[in-house]
């Protein structure tokens, strides 16, 4: 599907990268929310400012700012190219799990991103989201690792992470395999 200023907002994944003011400056505002969120379209996307990002009706917006949270209290600008919206909703298997490694940060994005690799599982949205719990709980927590036979917990970690990113495989059943 071709995303573009009529339908961009109808049940659709996207990844904003935050802009300046500055950026859109010369733009006249095309379109007000209910909401209070204002848009700017261009030929090639458009600009958001807002104070709620994340979940937006029928769609997942999430803005990817250079501050480690984004607050929905203060409005951020974002822009995101027509061609960066994905199809969204919550039936189909179209989101897959990332990690950052370095900050052992957890998200998911749309199988349609230019990231992904084919070993890693697509799930609907909500097994997408349990599973994310499980693999928080795999980083932070040590409680989990008790009962099981290894070395180093930061290898277990990567071991059973990657597990649950690329196996339907339950936690229970991964965890097995080490006791």
């Amino acid at each position: 599907m071709i995303y573009n200023r009529h339908n961009f907002h109808k049940y659709t994944f996207c990844e904003f990268q935050e802009v300046t003011e500055k950026e859109m400056a010369n733009l006249s505002m095309s379109y007000k929310s209910k909401s209070g969120s204002s848009y700017y379209f261009t030929e090639k996307g458009v600009y958001r400012k807002s104070n709620h990002w994340g979940r937006a009706a029928n769609c997942r917006w999430r803005l990817k700012s250079n501050d480690k949270k984004v607050n929905n209290f203060e409005p951020k600008i974002g822009y995101a190219n027509w061609v960066d919206f994905y199809p969204n909703n919550d039936k189909d298997k179209l989101f897959y799990i990332e990690i950052n490694w370095l900050t052992n940060e957890v998200s998911f994005q749309h199988k349609n991103h230019p990231n992904y690799h084919p070993h890693w599982i697509i799930r609907d949205a909500l097994a997408t989201a349990k599973r994310i719990q499980v693999v928080k709980e795999v980083l932070t927590e040590e409680n989990w690792s008790k009962h099981l036979i290894f070395d180093d917990l930061n290898e277990l970690r990567k071991h059973i992470i990657d597990k649950l990113l690329e196996t339907d495989e339950s936690f229970i059943n991964i965890k097995k395999s080490y006791l």
